[in-house]
Parts: structure tokens; sequence; C-alpha cells
């Protein structure tokens, strides 16, 4: 008897992307889309609500980035596999969404080609990185063993959520509400924000996340 349909969640915050990436997708015969998500936040909902075997995400999405909630689908559904699918190709992005849980990297700019295959090697518990990618982590792997470039983060994952809060316009108030902590607490992130990066003012971390892909200029 043949297994069912892979189930699959997609998240990116165009609809005319998801609507493109569910054609593809939904006519494969092993692969069906059973949710859609329009930011990161919403992401992990559906991942919770339908724990899907594959969650597609982007990481240039609003409230919480792709890789944000990578990390928290690890944490709350592990069965989920995750991919990754952007326009970056960085080779630090890479390492951030492997060590986020990712299970695969897949550029949208030959999404069309590898996106099922992505797909299919996630159902064998096999990672899928496109050549560049593998070459990225050579690189890395090779100075960290020279005891060169680290991969160490400068901000914390939590300093990280707020800081692409405050650049969407977000208020301390409504950013305390959203992660359920304290104005206080939300002002030491932000005023901790501005020491570790050397910067001044909202519109200094505004231009920060852009620079950094947490959010779209």
């Amino acid at each position: 008897m043949s297994r069912p349909p892979a189930t699959i969640l997609l998240g990116d915050d165009h609809a005319l992307v998801r609507r493109g990436l569910r054609l593809i997708l939904d006519g494969e015969p092993d692969l069906t889309v059973v949710a859609e998500a329009g930011d990161g936040v919403q992401a992990v909902e559906l991942a919770r609500a339908h724990r899907p075997d594959i969650a597609i995400l982007d990481i240039a999405m609003p409230r919480m980035t792709g890789l944000q909630a990578a990390r928290e689908m690890a944490r709350l559904v592990p069965d989920t596999r995750v991919l990754v699918l952007t326009m970056y190709d960085n080779e630090q992005y890479v390492i951030d969404a492997l060590q986020a849980g990712a299970c695969g990297y897949v550029l949208k700019s030959v999404a069309d080609r590898e996106l099922v295959e992505a797909c299919r090697a996630a159902m064998r518990n096999e990672p899928f990185l496109y050549p560049g990618a593998v070459n990225a982590l050579i690189r890395n792997l090779l100075d960290r063993n020279r005891g060169g470039r680290t991969s160490s983060r400068l901000i914390t994952e939590r300093e990280e959520e707020i800081l692409k809060l405050v650049a969407e316009g977000y208020s301390s108030r409504q950013i305390a509400s959203m992660l359920v902590i304290s104005v206080k607490t939300v002002e030491r992130h932000r005023a901790n924000l501005l020491s570790k990066l050397g910067l001044r003012d909202r519109l200094d971390l505004t231009r920060y996340a852009i620079r950094a892909g947490l959010i779209e200029p």
C-alpha cells in the first residue's frame, strides 16, 4: 500500500509566492500543502496545530523571521522537518539556518527545480544544500579548525527577536505583550542592543536589522 503524501506548511509573507509554491508542490503525488502562513508567528502556530511533516520557511517574514520560527519549531514540533527557502545566497544564513534546526536551504531562484527534491530529501531524513552552501560549510569548518573565525552570536536570540520587532515599528508595550515579558525587560534588552552594536536610536536599529536580513527594506 502506498504511503500518504507528506504534509507541508508554507511560510512566506508574499501570497503570490505561496501560490506559486503550492502549485509546484501540490502537483506532486507524494506532497500536499495543508497550511499557509504569512508571518513567522503564524507559521509556528499552524505548525503546532497541523503537525506537518515539512515546514518551508522564508527567512525575511514579519513578526518572527524564518530562522526564529525554525528554532521555535525545533522546540515545539521536533518531528517537523524545516526547509529554509530564501533569496539570500549567504554563507552565514546557511550556517544560522542549520544551527536553528533546518535540514535544508533552498534558493528561490531555483525553487522550481530543487524544492521538490529538497522535500523528498527531508522525508528521507537527509540534508539538502545547494553546492555553494556546501562550500560555505567547508570554509567555516576549516576556519574553525585553524582557530580562526567562529560563528559565535553577537546578540542573543531574545535580543534578535526584540530587534526585529523594534525595527518593524512596535512599541515597547506592544513587544512586551507579544513576547509575554515586562516593558522594563524590553527596555533593558533594547538598551543592551544599542550598547552591543554601538548604535544610538531606533533608526540605527532599523538600519542594522535591514543589513542583518531581519526585515526587508
